[in-house]
């Protein structure tokens, strides 16, 4: 039995005529063709079968349409020479493939060093170069399936090595070694108009990855070789330019050089490679059809090896930079503390001197005070005692309305106590207005007192009403009058006046009306128990003792001592009088000055 072998094609079919003289289909292999079932070294040659004495014609059919023609090389073999020819193949790929096995392990090892670096340091030129290792490494494994030998793992998938073949060489050897060396020089910052043109050169080569596909998707694997072959001679020039630029500046920049190295080294060798090609092919320079495959390989891995020595390089001059500026910052840490402890120790001296003065001009000060406040001591004795009855006067106060919001949030009226609150708030913020001041506009006064007898109708509900009567006449913006003078009389009148068995609602009325022309008279009248029959009820024992009307009465003594003023203050019990009525009356006469 004889075999005929057809050379290495994409598509290979044996067809010979049945008795019916139709053409029957014997075999069938070839390259881009999958059996997972079987050698596909059993179909490359076509056993032949000619009885003796017998004439038998056979038909084969050769297709193409992935890559290129490759050699028609028809040989009719016995079953020896046949076998003779497959171990002689068969030792050729043996040594490819250790090649292709070495080069991808040391590719791993790369690839496993940056990573670490990365974790260690995240930087863009690890992430790029980690990219660029795992290109390369899925190029190498598909070339395991040039041969009828099922090694590689993705032998199940023939048309991933021609989709990947082009778009790998133009992504890693072009796009992701500009986009490393752009990151990995700094060229944005060192080399500005460099890195506008690498940015230019890889938006091309990503076109060019585009097409590529695009062309592939549409059945023409022709296409991408060329757009390769004229992408690889057209950047000749413009990286020589480069190359030569960054030459020039290999002094001021240690990285250059591991970049620089690892390029030429690739473009010296693949071009190489190109011009001692002997095979009769297109001119193309692509991996598979170069003769001296072993020098396109040996510069990849020298473009690799200075790509990574160059990152390790890197990442010890970043260490080394971060232990000087730690050692540096160091040193200004010690500078600093000599410096402030030289400054602490000028500070020491210069405070004992400032102190030294200070003492001197306080003992001369001191001297001056003494004699400045026994020529004042008569006028600002007077006005520190009032200073201290409206000191009084605040906190009596405070207190009460506290016992007034008390009161509501006890009974959980939210709604009341939330009005209640607000006008408390302005009661406070006025009686610290007030307390700052010896008089008040009677406008004020009245809104002072309204304000607060608001709040008490809110607390006692129903059981008490209250009435501010002033003469039209009055100007209430003009007329002045001692501020909160008249408060504690209104708050007695509210306490007692709504402890009157005889009364269901307490009554209270607040006049003001111009006696004469220059004196305002003011009457505070309620209708509680009369100010007889509240001093007894005070003299009982754990009663609490007031004493707002007694501190307003000293206030009157005060303010007439200080501005000569003819303030009055008389407390009428209606009792004494000859009616039926309860209560007490409070006249105030103020003099309008």
């Amino acid at each position: 039995m004889l075999y005929f072998f057809a050379g290495w094609q994409e598509q290979l079919r044996f067809y010979a005529q049945n008795a019916s003289g139709e053409l029957q289909l014997l075999s069938s292999a070839g390259m881009m063709m999958y059996e997972p079932d079987g050698d596909r070294w059993d179909r490359y040659a076509f056993p032949v079968h000619v009885p003796a004495g017998q004439v038998r014609t056979f038909f084969l059919h050769i297709t193409n349409p992935y890559y290129r023609e490759n050699e028609l090389m028809p040989v009719l073999y016995d079953a020896i020479h046949y076998a003779q020819f497959r171990h002689h193949e068969a030792d050729l790929y043996k040594a490819e493939v250790l090649v292709i096995q070495i080069v991808i392990g040391m590719l791993l090892v790369l690839l496993s060093i940056t990573i670490i670096n990365y974790i260690q340091l995240p930087d863009k030129p690890s992430m790029y170069f980690s990219v660029y290792l795992l290109g390369l490494i899925l190029f190498f494994c598909l070339r395991l399936e040039t041969k009828p030998y099922q090694l590689s793992f993705f032998h199940g998938i023939p048309l991933l090595k021609y989709y990947w073949d082009v778009p790998a060489l133009i992504g890693c050897f072009y796009f992701m070694s500009m986009l490393f060396g752009s990151a990995f020089l700094n060229l944005r910052e060192r080399f500005p108009l460099m890195s506008r043109y690498y940015f230019y050169s890889n938006i091309f080569y990503a076109g060019c990855i585009l097409a590529c596909f695009v062309s592939m998707a549409m059945g023409n694997f022709v296409l991408p070789g060329e757009i390769f072959t004229w992408a690889t001679f057209a950047s000749l020039i413009p990286f020589g330019i480069s190359f030569i630029a960054l030459g020039r500046r290999m002094r001021h920049h240690p990285l250059i050089r591991f970049f620089l190295y690892g390029s030429l080294s690739l473009y010296i060798l693949s071009i190489w490679s190109f011009l001692r090609n002997t095979e009769p092919v297109p001119f193309t320079p692509l991996p598979e059809l170069v003769s001296p495959y072993l020098l396109l390989v040996v510069g990849v891995l020298l473009q690799s090896l200075s790509y990574a020595a160059g990152l390790s390089y890197r990442n010890k001059l970043v260490h080394q930079e971060k232990t000087r500026t730690q050692e540096l910052l160091i040193k200004q840490l010690n500078k600093n503390k000599e410096l402030q402890r030289k400054l602490n120790e000028q500070l020491e001296e210069l405070v004992r001197e400032q102190t030294t003065e200070i003492v001197r001009r306080k003992t001369e000060l001191e001297e001056q005070r003494k004699l400045q406040m026994e020529a004042e001591y008569s006028k600002k004795f007077a006005e520190i005692e009032l200073k201290a009855i409206r000191a009084q006067i605040n906190p009596h106060f405070i207190f009460n309305c506290l016992n007034s919001i008390q009161l509501f949030v006890m009974q959980r009226d939210y709604e009341h106590a939330q009005k209640y609150l607000s006008d408390f708030s302005y009661l406070i913020r006025k009686t610290l207005d007030f307390s700052r001041r010896n008089f008040i506009s009677l406008a004020d006064e009245i809104t002072y007192l309204n304000t607060y007898l608001g709040l008490e109708k809110m607390r006692f509900e129903q059981k008490m009403s209250y009435e501010i009567l002033m003469d039209p006449t009055l100007n209430t913006a003009e007329l002045e009058v001692p501020a909160m003078l008249l408060q504690p009389y209104v708050e007695n009148a509210v306490k007692h006046g709504m402890n009157n068995e005889e009364h269901t609602t307490g009554q209270l009325t607040i006049r003001f009306t111009m006696i004469a022309h220059d004196m305002l008279e003011c009457l505070v009248e309620d209708n509680g128990i009369g100010i007889e029959r509240s001093r007894q009820l005070r003299t009982l024992p754990g009663h609490h003792q007031s004493s707002g009307m007694e501190i307003s009465f000293n206030r009157a003594e005060l303010l007439n001592k200080m501005y000569n003023t003819g303030i009055q203050i008389e407390i009428i019990d209606k009792s004494t009088r000859e009616t039926q009525d309860s209560g007490t009356i409070v006249r105030v006469l103020i003099p309008q000055l």
